[in-house]
């Protein structure tokens, strides 16, 4: 017999509706379902009902496991424990290896590794499918809405790395959620921006701001933030999206 699981991270999420039956997941976190944090496909994320992540919520479904995050607030945490349910939490991973063996242990934990290393070997096979090319790799600075980037030590770091990129904003010596204001961008400018704004008019405003004009060697290219927040899945289209982008340089 399977465990029954309600999930209240929107990473594992994703990696839930991969590995364990759809009659196991009993809840997704409410992030799933809102397009504009969601790193799932929108139509398998609405297979499955929502919470926001409240030890009530949880009580009412009665599952087996319940997974969250390590950022979850310790009240939730306490009153999960004393009403006696089994809590793993998933940290955010930071390399692909990180994703990786978090694939793993959820599979296990659903009661289906083999799941797991379909996952896992579907990830790998994205990754080598758009290995950096041969060549110098390209300085590409992933900027977010507010001019927000990335640190080094963050996924997309670990992705821009295997696919052909320097990591500009570590190279700049910036860690994750600094800011880079525009005049900095101006004078000093990588070959390559990946706007990732929080919507398509804020991605236009970045992609096409008239100061970006004057920048003659350097390419914009649009990247969706869903990319950003979640491994498992998410690496095979991240991988996808940055190797078409750096073959085509």
């Amino acid at each position: 017999m399977h465990p029954t699981i309600v999930s209240l991270n929107p990473c594992t999420d994703a990696i839930l509706a991969e590995v364990a039956d759809p009659a196991q997941l009993l809840a997704i976190s409410s992030y799933s379902h809102d397009l504009a944090a969601s790193s799932m496909d929108p139509a398998v994320a609405w297979q499955f009902p929502a919470t926001a992540g409240t030890a009530e919520e949880v009580l009412a479904l009665k599952p087996d496991l319940v997974v969250g995050s390590t950022y979850m607030a310790p009240a939730t945490v306490q009153a999960l424990a004393r009403m006696g349910f089994r809590l793993e939490r998933i940290g955010i991973a930071s390399t692909v290896a990180d994703s990786i063996a978090q694939v793993r242990k959820l599979a296990i934990l659903a009661g289906h590794p083999e799941r797991g290393e379909a996952l896992v070997g579907r990830i790998e096979a994205a990754l080598a499918a758009n290995r950096a090319p041969a060549g110098p790799p390209i300085s590409a600075l992933v900027w977010q809405s507010g001019g927000i980037v990335p640190g080094d030590g963050s996924l997309i770091a670990d992705l821009l790395r295997r696919t052909g990129f320097v990591h500009a904003a570590a190279a700049r010596g910036l860690v994750q959620a600094d800011v880079l204001p525009l005049e900095a961008l101006i004078a000093d400018p990588p070959q390559l921006i990946f706007a990732a704004g929080s919507g398509a008019g804020n991605e236009n405003r970045m992609l096409h701001h008239p100061a970006l004009r004057a920048l003659i060697g350097t390419r914009r290219e649009r990247l969706d933030p869903s990319l950003l927040w979640c491994g498992g899945p998410t690496i095979i289209r991240a991988a996808k999206r940055l190797g078409a982008v750096r073959r085509s340089v």
